[in-house]
């Protein structure tokens, strides 16, 4: 089975909105659909996307596991970005969770250290 993913964060300013999700992914969109919107490919056909959706911005809760997960808080941290919150769960799995300007939630995840 094949899964492709495309994953929306409601948010009320674009501007204020790509500049921030360009610190947390490292870089700038894969590519602009139109001018309210930036989609970034995390990995082949899996992308998260932002959308000027004033209404609803603030209630999006994503969550994307990876295999290099202190080295990516390590290099979110170096782009000035900090998470609100670290877990460890039960299992070793750990998740670092992220509020946007709008204060929806991105979490990354990943096995334990």
């Amino acid at each position: 089975m094949t899964v492709d993913l495309f994953a929306g964060i409601p948010v009320r300013d674009y501007a204020t909105a790509a500049a921030w999700y360009e610190r947390l992914l490292g870089g700038p969109p894969s590519f602009l659909p139109n001018d309210v919107e930036a989609v970034w490919e995390l990995a082949g056909n899996r992308y998260l996307y932002i959308e000027v959706r004033p209404d609803h911005a603030g209630h999006a809760m994503q969550t994307v596991f990876v295999s290099d997960f202190d080295e990516r808080l390590a290099a979110i941290a170096g782009r000035g970005l900090e998470p609100v919150s670290l877990e460890t769960y039960d299992n070793g799995v750990r998740k670092a969770i992220f509020n946007d300007p709008d204060g929806n939630e991105i979490g990354f995840g990943g096995g334990p250290a």
